[in-house]
């Protein structure tokens, strides 16, 4: 049996948005970015959400937002870098879809985030080593979460969506 949804899940930087465009594509399916229904439904970038609020009030935005979403299906979910970091996200996405993670290497990610001042996390640690250390500390909470994995390193995300189609029929 099919699961409705595909979560993309994975580090900041590792092609989850745009991926998550190309698979909506080929499969009909509607494409949802978490982090920026969070920003449209509080009216605050997520800069502004984590210096207002703070980083755990953000996190239990996106619960909230994961549990309305797991009420539908066809859609690709592409989720902020953090949802995958509480157990219970994980579960609610692995009852209600396929969860894929996305991957890069420390350096790819750089290349693909470095202009981009709208990431909390990094702000004032915009280094591979930084990145590298993050990275170091999440990857077992991806890795425990995803079902599928697929390295976005050098690849079209053309290609990593129909990859990631192949999998799901």
């Amino acid at each position: 049996m099919t699961k409705p949804n595909i979560y993309l899940i994975g580090f900041m930087g590792t092609g989850k948005s745009t991926v998550s465009r190309c698979l909506a594509n080929k499969l009909g399916y509607e494409e949802i970015d978490t982090d920026a229904q969070i920003v449209e439904r509080y009216h605050q970038s997520i800069a502004e959400i984590f210096a207002a609020q703070g980083e755990q009030r953000f996190r239990d935005m996106e619960t909230e937002l994961l549990q309305e979403l797991c009420k539908e299906k066809d859609k690709i979910i592409s989720c902020g870098g953090g949802m995958a970091l509480r157990k219970e996200n994980v579960i609610l996405m692995r009852q209600n879809g396929t969860v894929v993670l996305l991957t890069a290497e420390p350096e790819t990610i750089f290349s693909r985030v470095q202009n981009d001042n709208g990431r909390p996390i990094l702000n004032e640690n915009m280094s591979v080593d930084y990145i590298q250390e993050l990275l170091g500390q999440r990857f077992p909470y991806y890795e425990e979460a995803g079902e599928i994995v697929i390295a976005t390193d050098r690849r079209l995300p053309e290609d990593i969506a129909e990859e990631i189609s192949k999998y799901i029929k």
